[in-house]
């Protein structure tokens, strides 16, 4: 019975796995950084660090050099300068200005114990 069970329970995981949103060049910039914001603000839904790892996936690539692996990153985004972000209670996401393939953000975003906070937001179109 054991055996049954966690196989269960290791194939619902991959489907929660695959639900991840993956970039697109259907999406407009600020629809990116609320996807990613969402994904933060409920961090551990439907899984632990859910958020951080649907944050991952659309990190540009020189983030990704830049911090390393997944774990880096998810190591990274429970530091004191990023865990704000993490469950907090809301954010508004504010247009600065475009370029050609770069939009830019200025993030307001109060924290789980209402602090609040602001974040430049960068989004660059590969």
């Amino acid at each position: 019975m054991r055996i049954v069970l966690f196989l269960y329970i290791l194939l619902i995981s991959e489907a929660v796995h695959a639900e991840l949103l993956k970039p697109s060049p259907n999406l407009d910039p600020q629809e990116i950084i609320s996807l990613q914001l969402n994904a933060l603000k409920d961090n551990n839904s439907p899984y632990i660090n859910a958020g951080i790892e649907q944050t991952w996936e659309f990190a540009h690539p020189s983030n990704r050099k830049f911090t390393g692996p997944l774990s880096n990153f998810t190591n990274m985004m429970y530091s004191r300068s990023y865990a704000v972000m993490l469950d907090h209670l809301n954010h508004n996401i504010i247009f600065v200005n475009k370029k050609p393939n770069v939009s830019y953000f200025f993030i307001e975003l109060t924290d789980k114990v209402g602090n609040k906070y602001g974040f430049q937001w960068i989004v660059e179109k590969l």
